[in-house]
C-alpha cells in the first residue's frame, strides 16, 4: 500500500476519503483537521484556559497531546483534569498514564475522585442497583468535571470524544425515540454555570486516534472498564462498527445526517434555561441536578 501524497510506504487507509497515508503525512491530516473542527467551529479564543479531560486512555492522551501541538503558538493555556471514578483493577493504570502525559508535556494536572466528591467510589456505589453503571458514573464524572474546571477557572472544558462516540450517541437517541436529549446534544448557547464544552477529536475515527497515539510514542494499553459491556452503547458500538465495515463513511453520515437535522430544527426547538441545583447549586433542569437525584436515590448525603 503506496502512500496518495508521496509514494512512500502507507501504514493507514481512510477508505472514506479514498487515501493512503505514510507516517509523516497521516499524521500531519490528523493535526490538519483537528486544527480545522477547532477553528471552524470557533472553540478556542485567545487568551482562555482550557480544562482538558484526562483519563488516560488513548483518545484523551492524543487531545492533549495534539491540542499542545496545535495551540502552541497562540495565547491559550491548557490545564489537565483526571476525573478518579474509584473503579478497582482499572483506574490505577490510567492514571498513572495521564499523570505520565501530562508531565510529558510539562501541563498542570489535577485529579478529582468520586470519593472527594461523593463521599464513595463508583464500585461502592453500584453493587445491588437496577440503574446500569455506567448512568452513574457518566452523570457524576460530568458533575465532578464541571465543578473542577469552575473551581480551576476554566472558560472551556475539552474532552476526547471522537467520531464513533458521537455516531454511537446519536443512534442510542434515535432507538430510544428521545428527541429532546438528542437536540441538547448540540446546544446552541451557553448555560449559566455550565462550563461550555468543546470536542475538538469529535470528526477523528477512533482507530485512526489510537494510531496517532502510536505512531508518537504515547499509547498505553489500557483495559476496557469492566461496567462497559453492561451498557446499551457496547451494543451499538458493535453494530455500528459492523456497519462501518461493510459501508465505509456510515459514522460520518450518521454524524452529518443529525447535524442538518439540529440546523433545521433550531426555530422548532427552544433550549431550555437551567437553574440551579437546591442542593449543590449547579445547573438543572428541575429542583435537583441529576447526581443530587441519583445519590438521593442510593442513599448518599452530600
Amino acid at each position: 500500500m503506496i502512500c496518495s501524497k508521496c509514494g512512500q510506504r502507507a501504514i493507514v487507509s481512510q477508505r472514506y476519503f479514498g487515501l493512503h497515508l505514510c507516517q509523516d503525512h497521516f499524521v500531519q491530516d490528523f493535526e490538519r483537521r483537528v486544527a480545522d473542527t477547532v477553528q471552524r467551529n470557533d472553540m478556542v479564543k485567545e487568551g482562555e484556559r482550557i480544562a482538558v479531560a484526562v483519563s488516560g486512555g488513548k483518545d484523551s492522551t492524543a487531545l492533549l497531546f495534539c491540542l499542545r501541538r496545535i495551540l502552541a503558538k497562540r495565547d491559550v493555556e491548557l490545564v489537565a483534569v483526571t476525573v478518579d471514578e474509584g473503579i478497582a483493577g482499572y483506574r490505577d493504570d490510567t492514571i498513572k498514564a495521564a499523570r505520565d502525559i501530562a508531565d510529558q508535556l510539562a501541563v498542570e494536572q489535577h485529579i478529582v475522585s468520586f470519593r472527594e466528591e461523593y463521599g464513595y467510589n463508583l464500585d461502592e456505589m453500584v453493587p445491588g442497583k437496577k440503574v446500569a453503571p455506567c448512568t452513574y458514573c457518566g452523570v457524576f464524572r460530568k458533575n465532578a468535571l464541571n465543578r473542577a474546571a469552575k473551581r480551576l477557572g476554566a472558560d472551556k472544558v475539552a474532552t476526547g470524544h471522537n467520531l464513533d462516540d458521537e455516531a454511537q450517541t446519536i443512534m442510542m437517541n434515535y432507538l430510544k425515540g428521545d428527541f429532546e436529549r438528542l437536540m441538547r446534544f448540540r446546544p446552541w448557547r451557553a448555560q449559566k454555570g455550565l462550563v461550555p464544552r468543546i470536542k475538538p477529536l469529535r470528526e477523528m475515527p477512533e482507530k485512526e486516534i489510537a494510531l496517532y497515539c502510536m505512531v508518537n510514542g504515547i499509547f498505553t494499553e489500557s483495559r476496557e472498564c469492566p461496567y462497559a459491556p453492561l451498557s446499551l452503547r457496547a451494543d451499538v458500538r458493535d453494530m455500528m462498527n459492523g456497519l462501518e465495515s461493510q459501508f465505509p463513511g456510515t459514522k460520518q453520515s450518521t454524524v452529518q445526517g443529525f447535524e442538518k437535522i439540529a440546523e433545521r430544527s433550531k426555530g422548532s426547538y427552544v433550549q431550555m434555561d437551567l437553574a440551579a441545583c437546591q442542593k449543590c447549586g449547579e445547573p438543572c433542569v428541575k429542583g435537583l441536578c441529576k447526581a443530587c437525584d441519583l445519590l438521593d436515590e442510593i442513599g448518599i448525603k452530600r
